[in-house]
């Protein structure tokens, strides 16, 4: 017979296993699935009535071109042969360093006596989306054509709660020592916040700083120009209908300042750079000395603030990536040009220097020269790759926040890389040449794909039209190219004859 000790213990076991499953999954799961269904318009916090997240069925009358778009061969998933090599990470290894992590924030939470903040678990992460793109980085892509955890991974970064909110690293790192002297700002006195997740999810948010419907000032040089949170989530977008795949996912939210940055955030310099406007709204600023003033600060409309929450890729522990000097870079400077700049014959150097004289890595510059173009982005002083895959590896395509910043403007000095080395993937070609057809139309398409995100509208009109103008521009740089130095010196082949149907000196592709 169990004894009155006996039955009290059981039933403690039990209560305790029922509160944490209802505290750490079926809580967490009905919250996220209220916020995605239910968008109460009296609630500070709803989203524009206009916007829809990825995969809801109200857009489906409306997603012809970009359905056809993503249907067509060239956008079909490839049936590559996958070695364990062509993996960024081993699964094994993430779960173990997961749970490393997760022993080491509950052990520092408890050391503090922390009962109001999140107790990590690993087996939360385990069936997260993060982990799913984490463990989808290949040699090839962040991220395959068609899997739908991509969607729901844009999905939870435009609701999921957050758990705690910080000071980005490189802004830690910097500790708010800056030269007002630095004609280039260190990447540290930007103005983002680094967001955490229950789940181990982290990315970057990037508040809003200018209307959409404003160009940047023609007097304003491309290195002072603001950074913009609807240029990271239009790059995203961009890039993956160029089927780069390239930018790490990117969605559009709106956070309560109050309520999910300053009430979650443990940094007390964080915390002392918010104050109240003239105007009641609630506003925060920059540590840096140039910037740390309320003039500089950005605000709410009292408490919303719209920013982009662009996913981070796999730590540097288990990650590394190198950061390479462009080799287009500019001067960064009022008055001295690069090397690029006034020499024409430029690219013949560079293609005797490693590692652009073999494999890939030429070629991947042209593809990044060719998407700054398109979004008007002349901000690409470095780039990034993951080291494990060498020299071939694809350039990831980051902080794309000073793009899309003068739409009445097409800066051909971006296409420097194209124009001088004469040399383009047929695979981006064809790609190009099928954007610039009335049926699959680039601005068409981009303004179907902005819509899912929650911001939407995205982009104001005349950058959708501008998008349009210089794919052309492209088009036309590689035409003068063919001219002068003929198909096999212009064309990379790395599709095979599958769409030699598409003719390269006609105007019309064939679908």
């Amino acid at each position: 017979m169990w004894s009155a000790r006996s039955r009290f213990l059981i039933v403690l076991l039990f209560s305790t296993a029922f509160t944490i499953d209802l505290l750490f999954n079926i809580l967490p799961k009905l919250h996220q699935r209220s916020i995605r269904n239910l968008r109460c318009p009296c609630e500070e916090g709803s989203f524009n009535s206009s916007a829809v997240l990825r995969g809801s069925p109200a857009l489906d009358t409306t997603l012809s071109k970009l359905r056809k778009l993503l249907s067509h061969p060239l956008y079909r998933e490839q049936n590559l042969v996958r070695t364990p090599g062509d993996l960024l990470l081993e699964k094994d290894d993430v779960v173990k360093y997961c749970k490393y992590k997760a022993k080491v924030a509950n052990g520092r939470r408890a050391r503090r006596g922390d009962v109001t903040h999140t107790h990590y678990h690993s087996q939360v992460y385990l069936a997260s989306n993060w982990l799913k793109f984490h463990l989808a980085i290949d040699r090839y892509a962040l991220y395959p054509r068609s899997e739908p955890f991509i969607d729901h991974l844009l999905e939870d970064l435009a609701v999921v709660d957050i758990s705690e909110v910080d000071y980005t690293y490189d802004e830690k790192a910097l500790n708010g020592r800056c030269n007002c002297k630095e004609v280039v700002k260190p990447s540290g006195v930007h103005l983002k916040l680094l967001l955490k997740f229950q789940n181990f999810g982290k990315a970057i948010f990037k508040p809003m700083k200018q209307k959409r419907e404003e160009e940047t000032p023609a007097d304003v040089f491309y290195f002072v120009d603001f950074q913009r949170h609807n240029a990271e989530i239009a790059a995203f977008h961009l890039d993956r209908i160029l089927d780069f795949r390239r930018v790490p996912p990117v969605a559009g939210r709106k956070l309560n300042l109050s309520r999910e940055i300053q009430d979650l955030t443990r940094n007390e310099d964080l915390k002392a750079t918010f104050f109240i406007s003239p105007e009641n709204n609630v506003c925060f600023f920059a540590r840096c000395l140039y910037s740390c003033k309320t003039e500089y600060a950005v605000c709410g409309k009292p408490h919303l603030l719209e920013g982009s929450v662009s996913a981070f890729l796999p730590d540097l522990y288990i990650a590394q990536r190198e950061l390479i000097e462009n080799p287009w870079s500019r001067s960064y400077t009022f008055t001295v040009k690069k090397e690029w700049e006034t020499n024409p014959n430029y690219c013949d150097k560079i293609k005797r220097t490693p590692p652009y004289n073999t494999g890939s890595r030429l070629l991947n510059v042209i593809d990044m020269a060719i998407f700054d173009f398109l979004t008007g982005n002349m901000d690409r002083h470095h780039f990034e790759v993951f080291k494990k895959f060498g020299k071939d590896s694809y350039i990831i395509h980051f902080d794309n926040a000073r793009g899309f910043g003068k739409h009445s403007h097409d800066e051909l000095s971006i296409l420097a890389p194209l124009i001088q080395c004469c040399r383009i993937k047929k695979s981006t070609l064809l790609r190009l040449k099928l954007l610039s057809q009335p049926d699959y139309r680039l601005s068409d398409v981009m303004r179907e794909s902005l819509l899912h995100d929650a911001l939407s509208p995205v982009l104001t009109e005349p950058h959708l039209l501008a998008l349009d103008r210089r794919l052309q521009a492209v088009l036309n740089a590689v035409q003068k190219c063919l001219q002068h130095r003929g198909v096999d010196n212009v064309i990379k082949d790395d599709v095979g004859d599958e769409f030699d149907y598409m003719d390269f000196n006609s105007s019309a592709v064939a679908r």
